[in-house]
């Protein structure tokens, strides 16, 4: 097996690690890709940074090419264009998983859904569905690799971040996230358990709701 060196700690993957993602949501506007892009199987919160595949043809090489250079925590971003071949099966996943991979995003299909959603746990992977028609041993698109890319509808740049959950991926430039907005989604989901408490016992819920800016 391969040898796989240690993740180095990186403060803005981990604090999206500790975010829930849907509240960026409520400060954010941009970074939130298109709901076609979802996940396979159960899948756990993975956030990492980009590797970046363009792929401008069917080419499994190319995407072998990303793969070998994974490094640890990263996450393998393809744009498939034409959107009918699939970049990612189960040979691709556990390459992925053996490089340490944090986990896949595709803008096209996947395929081998069975053994993708049995590694979701350990391998989350992303996609606008599932085909059995495969990419092929072309070494025509290898170029692309680490080309920007555009993955539902936001553009994602090789060391960008990029995170997902059950509700979506989401991706940002590391400007984009300040330490002012990743402390108010933390307040905010700190929060959030005893907002639900009250609402569930019956407080007024004028009380407890946002009813105009001013109290946003």
């Amino acid at each position: 097996m391969t040898d796989v060196e240690s993740p180095t700690a990186d403060p803005l993957v981990e604090a999206l690690l500790q975010v829930e993602l849907p509240t960026l949501g409520h400060f954010l506007e941009e970074g939130f890709c298109d709901p076609r892009i979802r996940p396979i199987g159960e899948v756990g919160r993975m956030a990492g940074r980009a590797v970046t595949v363009d792929l401008t043809e069917p080419d499994a090489i190319a995407v072998n090419r990303a793969l070998v250079g994974l490094r640890p925590g990263e996450v393998l971003v393809i744009r498939v264009h034409g959107g009918r071949h699939a970049p990612v099966g189960a040979v691709t996943a556990a390459a992925a998983i053996a490089r340490g991979a944090a986990g896949i995003v595709v803008d096209g299909p996947v395929t081998d859904v069975s053994a993708l959603s049995a590694a979701a746990a350990v391998l989350p992977v992303f996609a606008t569905g599932t085909t059995a028609l495969t990419t092929k041993r072309l070494g025509t698109a290898t170029a692309g690799v680490g080309r920007p890319v555009i993955i539902g509808g936001v553009s994602i740049a090789d060391g960008d971040l990029v995170a997902g959950d059950e509700n979506g991926v989401v991706s940002f430039p590391s400007d984009a996230l300040s330490p002012e907005i990743l402390d108010a989604a933390r307040r905010s989901d700190d929060a959030e358990p005893e907002l639900l408490a009250r609402i569930r016992r019956g407080d007024p819920l004028e009380d407890l709701l946002a009813l105009d800016t001013e109290t946003l």
